[in-house]
């Protein structure tokens, strides 16, 4: 059994991307993976199935692979956009796809969330008018690393004037080749913008294991999963400058993390396992092609 603690930073945190990069699973297979992981005793650790919206019809016919104490939670991952003036076209007819397979069979199929890129000239006006297209759907807006304070900002001014934090950012944390991954330090500045503005966070690609290392396949280093997350709660829940969240980013040594059933601990910082739980709130998730990968690497480490 997982240390409580780690099960706090880790639970539902795990958008299954199978159909993406490096694994690139055609949609069956990939369903029928998914199917697979919401039966495991480890399904705790899964979250939702990422789908783009154009292969909502077809996914339709492998809705029989689940059933309704196992049903399929979707993460929609909408179009990309180059500008303002095809992003709301575009966004309504994802919200009008999002209805329909919504109401295919409430009982096999959920949509928990809607990713989707945000065109730089997208402004305040322009995402209130994505609030009354989307309703109380939780929406990540994915912008590049050079502008995640900016897009942080903008969604911090929109989400003041709403009951709930619903708009968050997606930040890409990788890919298939070196200059796909963002600095250290660009991932520490969006990690305390959201901690300091309470706008949640999801990242996708790139982590695929628990430490940060050097990998071949994309000659360069790779983010690690306990990094990030671990370094978002402690940012928020100790104040951290982007300095210091940059260190823990950057650290390789398994020994220097440590999990028991009340604190998750790295180096001379700790958070308890109720206030992982509460800062999870703002850091929700993160997309990865494989869901074997980063369990099997966590029992190496002997984390569980």
């Amino acid at each position: 059994m997982p240390a409580a603690s780690l099960r706090a930073l880790l639970e539902h945190s795990i958008d299954y991307a199978g159909m993406f990069p490096p694994c690139a699973l055609e949609l069956e297979p990939a369903l029928t993976k998914h199917a697979h992981y919401v039966r495991l005793h480890e399904r705790w650790m899964l979250n939702a199935f990422v789908l783009p919206v154009g292969q909502f019809d077809a996914a339709k016919q492998f809705l029989s692979l689940f059933d309704p104490a196992h049903p399929l939670r979707i993460s929609a991952l909408g179009p990309k956009t180059e500008n303002a003036a095809t992003f709301a076209e575009a966004l309504a007819e994802t919200d009008a796809a999002i209805r329909s397979l919504s109401a295919h069979n409430v009982d096999l199929v959920a949509i928990s969330q809607l990713e989707m890129f945000l065109p730089a000239d997208v402004d305040l006006e322009l995402l209130t008018e994505a609030r009354t297209i989307v309703g109380d759907l939780p929406v990540f807006w994915e912008a590049p690393a050079e502008r995640a304070e900016r897009t942080i900002a903008l969604l911090t001014e929109h989400n003041s004037s709403v009951d709930a934090p619903t708009f968050g950012y997606k930040m890409r944390t990788g890919g298939v080749t070196a200059d796909a991954f963002p600095t250290s330090e660009q991932i520490a500045r969006a990690l305390v913008a959201p901690a300091t503005h309470q706008v949640p966070i999801k990242f996708t690609a790139g982590l695929h294991h628990p430490l940060r290392q050097y990998r071949e396949e994309v000659n360069t280093k790779m983010h690690g999963f306990l990094n990030v997350l671990g370094a978002a709660v402690l940012a928020a829940e100790h104040k951290w400058d982007a300095a210091q969240a940059t260190t823990m980013l950057e650290d390789e040594d398994a020994s220097a993390f440590k999990f028991d059933d009340e604190f998750m601990a790295w180096r001379d910082w700790s958070i308890d396992v109720r206030a992982i739980r509460n800062r999870r709130r703002f850091v929700t998730s993160f997309g990865s092609c494989s869901f074997d990968e980063p369990r099997e690497d966590l029992r190496a480490l002997k984390f569980f």
